[in-house]
């Protein structure tokens, strides 16, 4: 037990760390690391990636909050991008959460790891996002959204790869997207972990200390460290070129792609 809460300790500092810095909600380093302790405790496969997926939008709520709050100090966030993306946020997370429960575990595994690599490569690509002063409409912001939430919920991650480039594309600076991002993931991921917690509830086989698709020791152990981490991470996010972590960072998502793929 102090082996398996020092392991989700030490997540949540990696992952908070890179949410506060990239703005994507910390869940590419939570659903992999969550999906092997479970496999390691035994846990029915066919539960593990709708168990890792779940806990770690629930972790996302809490570490999004801390990161969002910390961009919010620093003026970061842009309110009235983030007011028109706002319902299309909140249905994709629905109609990601609703998806999932209809993918057995080694599907969702392939498909995450799927995701993993075009993470990767659209990190590794795009070294700059080109910038516009023009503001999309209600229509294509609302379709961004659901896209957004969709995929953010479905693979438990807090969209910000998505909604960066969005943003940026949108009148905000890289600074002011990244912060309006990690905003973004809040209610997604509310949404989202609400989702999979009450289309888990029954599901034989699940672990003890489960509530659904959430399981509360791996979310007391890596939200406990995720949080004071994604405000370091935001300052960071302000000083500090991320341009050589981002490369590490993605070719780290490569490695683990191509694991969950294979």
């Amino acid at each position: 037990m102090l082996a398996a809460l020092l392991f989700f300790c030490a997540v949540g500092g990696v992952a908070g760390l890179a949410a506060g810095l990239f703005g994507i909600g910390g869940g590419v380093i939570i659903v992999p690391a969550l999906a092997s302790a479970l496999a390691f405790k035994g846990v029915d496969e066919a539960l593990i990636m709708h168990l890792a997926i779940g806990t770690s939008l629930a972790i996302i709520v809490v570490t999004g909050a801390s990161s969002a709050f910390g961009h919010w100090k620093k003026g970061a966030v842009s309110r009235d991008l983030l007011v028109l993306m706002l319902p299309g946020l909140m249905c994709g997370a629905v109609l990601g959460g609703l998806v999932a429960d209809h993918l057995d575990g080694r599907q969702l595994e392939r498909f995450f790891g799927v995701f993993m690599l075009l993470l990767a490569a659209h990190m590794l690509l795009s070294k700059r996002v080109s910038e516009k002063a023009h503001v999309s409409g209600r229509p294509a912001m609302f379709a961004a959204g659901t896209t957004i939430g969709t995929f953010s919920a479905l693979f438990g991650v807090g969209g910000g790869v998505l909604s960066v480039p969005w943003l940026a594309r949108n009148g905000a600076g890289l600074t002011h997207a990244i912060g309006t991002s990690a905003a973004c993931g809040l209610p997604i991921a509310l949404v989202g972990a609400l989702t999979f917690m009450m289309t888990g509830l029954g599901h034989a086989g699940l672990p003890e200390g489960s509530l659904g698709y959430l399981y509360w020791p791996a979310f007391a152990g890596v939200a406990m460290f995720s949080v004071p981490a994604a405000r370091c991470g935001a300052k960071l996010a302000h000083y500090l070129s991320p341009e050589r972590l981002r490369t590490l960072f993605a070719l780290a998502m490569v490695v683990v792609g191509i694991t969950l793929v294979l």
